[in-house]
């Protein structure tokens, strides 16, 4: 990251600017970085002014506590003001959660797309997200790093061989560094329901994508995020996962952004 805003409280956000044209801001999700996303402001850069950053506390970006989502919608208005005054926003997963609120919160946003946010859509999604939290609250209360890392990555649904596995990785290492970070996706998710009053509020255009070889819950979400706003539109990327290909993901966005 070769640039740098100041957010509100003071805290440096770290970010990369490329391309020209409207400006757009990449939101990443949770045990990522802005270097997750920046494989999309390559392509985008032909149509867009790009801004791949590092949410606070991960990166080149600093950190102050306490936290709270709203530093982190401050960290976004100093981007959109870095960026010229006004910017859309591109989030993935809870990046994409994020996303939807600084739009609702009064922040002039042109446009949203999210992919794939998980919002619960039943009550034993809901519980299993309340568990979590407890969980992973604990986990960091106590320093333990691993823990919380492994907690998220069940969340997703890895497979126990797999994680211990990741453990003997070398980006273990790093993941355990931003780990405290876990927290701070857990407080966008909320409660992890569809905020139907919050995205009631969104004004501006909204896409939401998902995969067509993801879960289905993954696509009712996209579809329920969609349906809650009052300019939405629901689109699905055939073949493409949670993981979704740059190659794939950057046209249809240029085309929303820019078109």
């Amino acid at each position: 990251m070769d640039k740098q805003t100041i957010s509100r409280d003071g805290t440096p956000i770290a970010y990369e600017r490329s391309g020209d044209g409207p400006a757009v801001i990449l939101v990443s999700g949770a045990m990522s970085t802005g270097a997750t996303v920046a494989p999309l402001a390559g392509p985008l850069s032909d149509r867009c002014t790009v801004l791949a950053y590092d949410r606070r506390g991960r990166g080149a970006s600093g950190d102050t506590a306490p936290y709270a989502v709203d530093r982190e919608i401050e960290d976004l208005a100093a981007l959109i003001d870095a960026a010229g005054g006004e910017a859309a926003l591109y989030g993935v997963s809870s990046g994409g959660a994020l996303a939807l609120r600084a739009a609702a919160s009064g922040l002039p946003v042109r446009q949203v797309a999210v992919y794939e946010v998980p919002y619960a859509l039943d009550d034993t999604s809901a519980r299993e997200r309340a568990e979590y939290t407890e969980s992973l609250t604990a986990a960091l209360r106590d320093g333990r790093r691993g823990d919380a890392v492994e907690l998220f990555l069940s969340l997703t649904g890895l497979a126990p061989a797999l994680i211990q596995g990741a453990r003997q990785s070398p980006m273990w290492a790093e993941m355990e560094t931003i780990a405290p970070t876990l927290a701070y996706d857990d407080q966008v998710m909320s409660d992890g329901r569809v905020p139907h009053g919050l995205l009631a509020s969104v004004t501006c255009p909204v896409l939401a994508l998902a995969g067509g070889a993801s879960e289905e819950w993954m696509r009712q979400s996209a579809r329920a995020v969609a349906e809650a706003v009052p300019q939405g539109t629901y689109r699905v990327l055939t073949d493409q996962n949670h993981m979704v290909e740059p190659a794939v993901l950057a046209p249809v966005l240029a085309e929303f952004f820019a078109g």
